[in-house]
This record gives C-alpha cells, structure tokens and sequence, in this order.
C-alpha cells in the first residue's frame, strides 16, 4: 500500500500537537519525523509504511519529553475557528485528556488522524479485537465525562 505523504502530513502534525500541546514544537517534531522517514529508504519500500510513519513520530514526541523539565499547557485542540467549534473542541479535547494514555492515543488515531483499525492494529502491536475493545471504553468514558460537564445527554 502506498500512501500519500501529503494527506499524512496535517494527521501526523495533529498527533504530534495531542501529545506535546504546543504548536511550534508539533511543527518541528512533524518536520523531524518526515526527514527520519525519508532517511530509511530501505523501509520505505517494504509496506506497513504508515505504520512507520506514526512509529517515528512516537518516537520523537518520546525524545522530546525525554528532554524536557516541564511543558507548558495551551488551549485546546481547534480545528475550526466558528464559536460553538472552539467550545466542543475544548471540551471534547478536556475530556480526551482525562483518558488514561493508552485510550487518549487511540482516540486520537482512529478519529484525528483518521487511521483504520488494522492500521492502529499494525502501529501499536496489539489484535484488531483490542483496538475495537479500547475504542469502545474510550468513548464510554468520553461520555460519561461529557455528561459530568452537562456538556451531553
């Protein structure tokens, strides 16, 4: 399977920014994990290469807090700049972040990025079965938190 480096691009730059919070260092980790994808070419030819692709930029967002002290906070997650968007958004990326990691990522995978499940699958080494299984008790625990808020019925 070949993939589109250029629709990848905006997905692997939202991962980077769910995990670091900060737009500038989401940029540069974004940049660093295309230049480390395009130094292996030996990989880049034998598949799974969105699979790579997201294990490098892991990788990198790993070695940047590996570096840090402390991480400042922004505001949340926008992907559209309509009033009643930034309030969901904030308050849909506030209940992400009360996840446990290990949901949060998937979450961000399968709806952000827009990753199929044997794509998570592939990129976190765990069964089709178990992605579906923490999809599930991610969006559970997304609604319940919601309900919390008065933010959903």
């Amino acid at each position: 399977m070949s993939i589109s480096l250029e629709d990848q691009y905006d997905k692997i730059y939202k991962y980077c920014y769910f995990k670091v919070k900060n737009k500038e260092i989401a940029e540069d980790l974004t940049q660093e994990t295309f230049l480390k994808y395009f130094a292996q070419n030996s990989y880049i030819s034998r598949g799974k290469q969105l699979a790579y692709l997201y294990t490098i930029a892991k990788n990198q967002c790993t070695d940047y807090f590996r570096k840090q002290q402390s991480i400042p906070l922004e505001e949340g997650f926008i992907v559209e700049d309509s009033p009643g968007n930034m309030v969901t958004n904030l308050v849909v990326r506030q209940a992400v972040d009360n996840l446990p990691h290990e949901l949060a990522e998937v979450v961000l995978l399968r709806f952000s990025s827009e990753m199929g499940i044997n794509e998570i699958a592939l990129f976190l080494g765990i069964s089709r079965f178990a992605v579906h299984r923490k999809i599930n008790t991610a969006l559970k625990e997304i609604k319940i938190i919601l309900r919390e808020e008065d933010f959903y019925e």
